[in-house]
């Protein structure tokens, strides 16, 4: 009689158990078909490479270019279109312009990536960009303006519409989706219109490092980047110490910076292009981690 009520209360557990599965699982289903899922306007190309590019003064032709693919809950199978929203700020807030819907990309024109996800790349040239904005490509072509020092830019803004009628884009999203390593969907990207390289001038150029109380840079240096190939230059001891470079014939682009150090308050320098010119007398402390040459500047390297 024992074993048999014993056996009752197994059988009972179980089917509690049983039942108490069974309506959590119900529970949870419950749970997720009340969930909303959005959509994301990926970018695929590298975040640093998004980041880097920018319009420059001169160059009309200067290209932004982003590769983006569009993921849902049904691997992108609601995507309508995504509109292309762009507005433009004046280095003078008086020359800036208002958003304006600039294109429409339908969905006919993406097409599947390895991960079978609708892709596209969206390009602009300046000159694209400024006409669409009622701007004309003359404002950025010709001498740069005195008092022009950068600041100006074009900002880009992407609305994604899906077929169920909701839309996506930088009002309605948070900051996983807008800077998550995995969604990388920000909707809104900022170009900025910078100042061409100034060819440098040929020749032997050269440092001269000061240091005041004469001993050494303590870790600070100097970086050198002729076409992007760099060499770094410190003072390791005494008062003063002198180098010099060649800058090859045809090369683009010269740039320098500053390296940090312990006595930054002690150091100065001086560089002297191959046309004999100082182009720059900086210190003591003088700016790290920054770009010296401003080609922005009326500069004669």
């Amino acid at each position: 009689m024992k074993r048999y009520i014993k056996n009752i209360m197994i059988l009972s557990l179980a089917s509690i158990g049983f039942v108490a599965c069974d309506s959590s699982n119900k529970t949870i289903d419950d749970v997720f078909a009340e969930v909303t899922r959005g959509a994301v306007f990926r970018a695929t190309t590298p975040s640093s490479d998004v980041a880097s590019q920018n319009f420059l003064f001169n160059f009309p032709t200067s290209t932004y270019s982003v590769t983006f693919e569009v993921e849902d809950n049904k691997q992108g199978e609601l995507l309508q279109d995504v509109e292309v929203y762009a507005s433009y700020t004046g280095a003078d807030e008086a020359d800036s312009v208002d958003e304006t819907l600039v294109t429409t990309l339908p969905a006919s024109a993406f097409s599947p990536n390895d991960v079978d996800l609708p892709s596209i790349t969206v390009e602009f040239t300046l000159a694209e960009l400024a006409t669409a904005l009622g701007l004309s490509e003359s404002d950025f072509v010709g001498t740069i303006p005195e008092d022009y020092a950068g600041g100006s830019s074009f900002t880009i803004r992407y609305v994604l519409n899906l077929t169920d009628g909701r839309s996506f884009s930088s009002g309605n999203l948070n900051s996983t989706v807008s800077g998550g390593s995995y969604f990388r969907s920000p909707f809104v990207y900022s170009i900025p219109v910078a100042c061409p390289p100034i060819t440098p001038t040929p020749g032997e150029w050269t440092i001269e490092q000061q240091d005041s109380y004469g001993d050494s840079w303590n870790g600070a240096s100097l970086s050198v980047s002729i076409d992007g190939e760099v060499t770094s230059y410190a003072h390791e001891g005494g008062a003063s110490s002198s180098y010099s470079f060649i800058v090859p014939e045809g090369t683009v682009e010269i740039q320098i910076f500053y390296n940090s150090g312990s006595y930054d308050e002690e150091n100065t320098f001086q560089v002297t292009s191959a046309n004999g010119e100082t182009v720059l007398d900086l210190g003591p402390e003088p700016p790290a981690g920054t770009a010296l040459f401003d080609f922005c500047m009326a500069l004669d390297l």
